[in-house]
């Protein structure tokens, strides 16, 4: 069996929201165990060769001076489009030792993304000890923290939780995809955060037949502002094994994208971004830019001048070139 079907996972809080949504409404399809598709050319267990840049376990050092720090290898919800489904579900990962040797001894490292998993899957304790070993590293400038817990599990944001957030100086990047996620908890989730003191910004996957509309995006988009969640990334699909069924023609983000440019506030505007497969990092994509293509794929420049393939089964427009 494909090994994103062997793990399923879902909060209560996030079941009886789609129960209340309806059985066809497309978030479902998100997270709801369903029919395999099969892989297709370019699609990669580990799409953007973290693995690759990975100089100690629990560390991806794909940028000079940023890393990725896996905190915990759970979720609070399973999405099935996860670009790291080959490692999501191990109940037993603990930060190796070594990590934060390796962050003490390379001083141009000056931003810390903590993902995983989900890091607010772990306890208050956890998180507190965690943080406290990052900031007293003093090259590090920048504590980033990567959740859908928000939007999934909203009762997991408590007062102590946003002063330990406040008190480490860390920015939250949150994931939202769809704005049925907006409900009365999640807006108290992020009061207690706003309020805390704790910034935040949104990440959005851009999905086939579930938010690849302008309309609907424009509506998310809007009631993150009011959250006080400041949009931050659109992004490109990633290609792992067996996301067709979710992935957009690159395309249709540059359309919708011209869509929503001068009809919302440029501060509920996110960047429109591709995150390079085989470890290019993410490429922005403005609305008119033209960029090219070579039979199935789109051919994208990174910032330092490397091309890097996106397998896209779009037909040709006229913004695409070669």
């Amino acid at each position: 069996m494909p090994h994103s079907l062997q793990k399923y996972k879902i909060t209560p809080y996030y079941r009886c929201l789609l129960d209340s949504l309806g059985p066809d409404h497309p978030l479902r399809r998100t997270v709801e165990e369903v029919e395999f598709c099969k892989p297709e050319p370019g699609e990669l267990a580990d799409p953007l060769g973290e693995e690759a840049h990975s100089p100690v376990p629990g560390l991806v050092h794909t940028y000079p001076d940023k890393v990725l720090l896996f905190a915990t290898l759970d979720c609070a919800v399973y999405c099935r489009y996860c670009t790291r489904s080959r490692l999501v579900g191990s109940s037993n990962w603990k930060i190796p030792d070594e990590v934060f040797r390796y962050l003490e001894e390379h001083e141009e490292i000056r931003d810390v993304l903590i993902s995983g998993g989900d890091p607010l899957t772990l306890t208050d304790g956890e998180l507190a000890g965690m943080l406290s070993k990052l900031r007293k590293i003093d090259h590090i400038r920048t504590v980033r923290l990567g959740s859908k817990v928000p939007a999934v599990l909203p009762s997991r944001i408590t007062p102590e939780l946003a002063a330990i957030l406040a008190r480490h100086r860390v920015w939250l990047q949150l994931h939202f995809i769809h704005p049925a996620e907006l409900t009365p908890e999640m807006t108290r989730a992020c009061d207690t955060l706003a309020e805390a003191g704790v910034p935040m910004v949104s990440q959005t996957v851009l999905l086939k037949g579930i938010n690849d509309a302008a309309d609907t995006l424009a509506e998310l988009f809007y009631g993150l502002l009011e959250r006080r969640v400041k949009p931050y990334y659109l992004f490109q699909c990633d290609p792992v094994l067996g996301s067709s069924g979710f992935r957009t023609p690159v395309e249709n983000g540059l359309q919708i994208l011209r869509e929503l440019q001068g009809r919302i506030s440029g501060l509920a505007m996110p960047h429109f971004a591709i995150d390079a497969p085989g470890g290019g990092g993410k490429i922005t994509l403005q609305p008119n830019t033209p960029i090219c293509r070579e039979g199935s794929e789109v051919v994208l420049t990174n910032y330092e001048g490397r091309e890097y393939r996106y397998p896209d089964s779009s037909a040709a427009s006229p913004y695409f070139l070669c």
